[in-house]
C-alpha cells in the first residue's frame, strides 16, 4: 500500500488517481488547508473504488503514526507542501513551519514503523540558481534569498542526512518544473480559488471573463522581459512517479535526485499567448505594482531521468493548456 501525502491536492489527486489505475493500493492524509473533500468523492467516483483517507497535519506525528499502524503501508509519496516562491516571501514562517516540519515529521514516523521507501515531490527551483539547462550536479546556491526555496534545500538535507547513517532507505527525490494541465476528459485537475497562486489558474479567470487581467514582471534579463520556465503536464508528473516507483523496487538502498521537466522553457508571456490561442480570448496584462526578484530562467537538463528511469514528457504545451481548460470549464458549469 501507498501513502499519498496531500493527496488531495492538485498534483497528489493525479498521482492518487494514477496509482489506482495501475492497481496500487493508496491511502490518503491531508489537512485541506489547500484542497477540498470534494476531490476525495470525485477520486472515488472515477475509480469506483473505497479509498482510504485520513484528515490529519503530516506535522502532527502521534496522528501520522496511527495511519502507519493501521495500514501496510510500504511506500510514501510525499506531496504535502506549500509551493509557491512569491507567497514565501511574504509568509516565510509558514513555509518553514510546513515545508521543513512536515518532512521531519514524516521521516521520523517512517523511521518507527520501518517503512524506507520515500518518493519526495522537490522542485527545480531547489538549485537557487538561473539556468535553462539545470542538471543534478548543479550545486545548490544556498544564498539566494527565497524562504521556498531554502526549505526545499532543507528538505533535501535533512533527507541526505538520514540517509547517511542508514543506507536502508531507498529515496528519490524528482525535481519538478512549473506544472500545468488535468486528467483526461476533463474529469480531474486543479480546482481554481477565487486568489489563485499560480499564473495559468490567473489567464484562465482573465479568459473566462471572471477576472479584468494580470499584473505581469517584466524586467527579466530575458528576450521579452518575462520569466521563462519550463512547463509539464501533470500526468507526466505521475509517470515519473510510477517510474521511480517501479526502479526503487529494484534497489537496494538509494537516495536520487532526479529532473523531471520539460526540455524547452517558455516565458511567461510566450505561456499567455498559449493561453490566449487555446481559450480564443485575449488575456490581458498591467504592471505588476509588487515588483520581487524572480530567477529568469527555471529549465533542466533531463538525460539522468531518461536513462535510469526511462522517463520522457510526452505532452505538449498547448495539451497542457487545453486539458487545464477543459477541467476549468467543467467546474463552472458545475461539472
Amino acid at each position: 500500500m501507498i501513502l499519498v501525502t496531500g493527496g488531495l491536492g492538485f498534483i497528489g489527486s493525479h498521482i492518487a488517481l494514477s496509482l489506482l489505475a495501475r492497481g496500487h493500493e493508496i491511502v490518503i492524509v491531508d489537512n485541506l488547508a489547500n484542497s477540498t473533500l470534494q476531490t476525495l468523492e470525485r477520486l472515488e467516483y472515477i475509480s469506483g473504488m473505497y479509498i482510504p483517507f485520513a484528515k490529519l497535519d503530516v506535522r502532527n506525528t502521534p496522528a501520522l503514526n496511527k495511519v502507519f499502524e493501521q495500514y501496510s503501508i510500504d511506500a510514501v509519496v510525499h506531496t504535502a507542501s506549500f509551493k509557491s516562491l512569491e507567497e514565501s516571501v511574504l509568509k516565510p514562517l509558514e513555509y518553514y513551519n510546513d515545508n521543513v516540519s512536515c518532512i521531519m515529521s514524516l521521516l521520523r514516523a517512517m523511521q518507527r514503523m520501518g517503512v524506507r521507501q520515500l518518493i519526495n515531490l522537490s522542485s527545480v527551483a531547489v538549485y537557487g540558481k538561473s539556468d535553462s539547462e539545470l542538471s543534478e550536479e548543479t550545486e545548490f546556491n544556498y544564498h539566494y534569498a527565497n524562504p521556498y526555496i531554502r526549505t526545499q534545500q532543507m528538505v533535501e538535507d535533512i533527507i541526505a542526512d538520514t540517509y547517511r547513517v542508514d543506507h536502508e532507505w531507498k529515496i528519490i527525490n524528482l525535481r519538478l518544473s512549473n506544472i500545468v494541465g488535468a486528467f483526461e476528459h476533463g474529469v480531474l485537475g486543479e480546482y481554481v480559488v477565487q486568489l489563485p497562486k499560480n499564473i495559468v489558474p490567473l489567464a484562465l479567470q482573465v479568459a473566462a471573463m471572471q477576472r479584468d487581467c494580470i499584473e505581469l514582471q517584466n524586467q527579466a534579463q530575458t528576450k521579452d522581459g518575462t520569466v521563462e520556465r519550463s512547463f509539464l503536464h501533470v500526468l507526466d508528473v505521475c509517470d515519473a512517479v510510477l517510474a521511480g516507483l517501479k526502479w526503487l523496487e529494484t534497489q537496494v538502498g538509494c537516495l536520487e535526485a532526479f529532473n523531471i521537466a520539460h526540455s524547452k522553457t517558455t516565458s511567461i508571456q510566450g505561456l499567455l499567448d498559449e493561453v490566449t490561442k487555446v481559450t480564443q480570448s485575449e488575456i490581458r496584462v498591467q504592471p505588476a505594482v509588487y515588483q520581487h526578484e524572480e530567477l529568469a530562467q527555471l529549465g533542466a537538463n533531463i538525460d539522468k531521468a531518461e536513462k535510469v528511469l526511462a522517463w520522457t514528457p510526452k505532452r505538449s504545451l498547448t495539451q497542457m493548456i487545453e486539458d487545464e481548460w477543459r477541467f476549468y470549464l467543467n467546474t463552472l458549469k458545475g461539472n
